[in-house]
């Protein structure tokens, strides 16, 4: 895309993200897709560096995601390598060609094995990966390797972001202070199951590989999977976190001692998450469904899900308008447990219908003035069980159309 998109209205300023140690970046212009911008990252990783990976559930990934699960069954990485503009998808075999062209150049300019190489990339679906522009790149990405340039590391890796991505944290971890990096881009083609989303987080804890994974997928299942922007699951969702044992903690996979850690992690993948969702492509509010009352949290978390992809819903959201019944049919076509004469239904702390009825003296007035803000609440309660969830999503604009139909000129 030619034009840079305006910012998201609901974007937030990137923190400032300190080194890790064990960590080095660098960036380039590869002329990928996109001229005048960064389109490369190289990340190295200190020797023993512990890896941990969660990747989309699309029957067609793409070649960079294959690639990273064989990679992950060894435990261990050396190194990054992530391309903006082409997400190198159904490609065939020269997609798997490029992949493994690309990370043997990575593997050789890092001193390493190919299989600790783990790529990704992001991007038009269907259009050759131009691999030997990424390779012509990476010596002068190795010569340029340093520590920090997180913010540099998360503008390269945007598409149709319209804000680069970022989060830092640090916990207490077997009596060493321990800092967790982590950047993400996402903007469109976002559902459950991992999104149209690339995240990446760095920590110096020394933590073995499973326990890694164990508290990687948790940490993902209540955050990025409880976000969507336009209910489609894309064919390139990753994210990995590494751990490069430079902090001096004793190893641990003990629950107890991995608590503070676990917190810290999950803070930083809420962060993400979020500002994913508040850079929906053509997002103007950032809406945060909660479902209660449900038969189980699984279910209730199937209903959030129905309203928050229903684009009757969505849009009128983006038109300020308190339809609560658009969200009353949304909860009865998510195919769940539900009743009608129990349901109610809440906008901005406003309950506006209650035990299958519109509540007796129901004053629209601050519902409408809630809904001309950016951040918007909607309560649902189905009145059933004890199940809960939480779901993030943005209104559907206009701009959604804009930016979509133009993706490819």
């Amino acid at each position: 895309m030619g034009t840079p998109l305006p910012v998201s209205p609901l974007a937030l300023p990137l923190p400032d993200m300190p080194p890790i140690p064990g960590v080095r970046l660098a960036t380039a212009q590869a002329g990928i897709r996109y001229k005048g911008r960064t389109d490369l990252l190289l990340a190295e990783l200190a020797e023993g560096t512990q890896v941990a990976g969660v990747f989309t559930r699309n029957q067609c990934p793409g070649a960079p995601v294959t690639y990273c699960r064989e990679a992950l069954s060894g435990g261990q990485a050396r190194g990054l390598l992530v391309n903006a503009g082409n997400a190198n998808v159904f490609n065939g075999i020269a997609g798997a060609r490029a992949v493994e062209e690309t990370s043997a150049a990575a593997a050789r300019v890092l001193g390493t094995t190919a299989d600790r190489i783990f790529p990704a990339s992001t991007g038009v679906i269907g259009e050759p990966l131009p691999a030997h522009k990424i390779v012509a790149a990476l010596d002068g990405l190795a010569a340029d390797l340093a520590e920090g340039r997180f913010a540099e590391a998360a503008r390269a890796i945007m598409t149709t972001d319209t804000f680069p991505k970022g989060a830092t944290r640090t916990a207490r971890l077997g009596g060493k202070l321990v800092t967790i990096n982590g950047i993400a881009k996402g903007s469109g083609m976002i559902a459950p199951d991992m999104a149209t989303m690339l995240a990446f987080i760095f920590t110096d804890a020394a933590i073995p590989a499973p326990a890694l994974q164990a508290m990687l997928a948790k940490g993902v299942d209540d955050t990025f999977n409880c976000i969507t922007i336009d209910s489609d699951t894309s064919t390139s969702d990753t994210v990995l976190l590494f751990a490069t044992g430079q902090a001096g903690n004793t190893p641990t996979a003990e629950p107890g001692m991995l608590a503070d850690f676990r917190r810290a992690l999950h803070e930083m993948l809420h962060d993400l998450a979020m500002m994913v969702v508040r850079d929906g492509e053509g997002a103007q509010k950032l809406v945060q469904i909660t479902v209660e009352g449900a038969v189980s949290h699984a279910s209730a978390r199937r209903i959030g899900l129905a309203i928050a992809n229903s684009p009757l819903v969505k849009t009128a959201i983006a038109g300020e308008d308190a339809n609560w019944g658009r969200i009353v049919m949304a909860v009865g076509k998510a195919g769940e447990p539900a009743d009608r004469d129990r349901l109610g239904v809440a906008m901005g702390g406003v309950w506006m219908a209650q035990a299958g009825g519109i509540v007796p003296g129901y004053d629209e007035t601050p519902v409408v003035q809630h809904m001309k803000g950016r951040e918007i609440e909607i309560m649902v309660d189905i009145g059933l069980g004890e199940g809960r969830a939480v779901i993030w999503t943005c209104d559907l604009t206009h701009g959604y159309i804009d930016i979509n139909g133009a993706y490819r000129s």
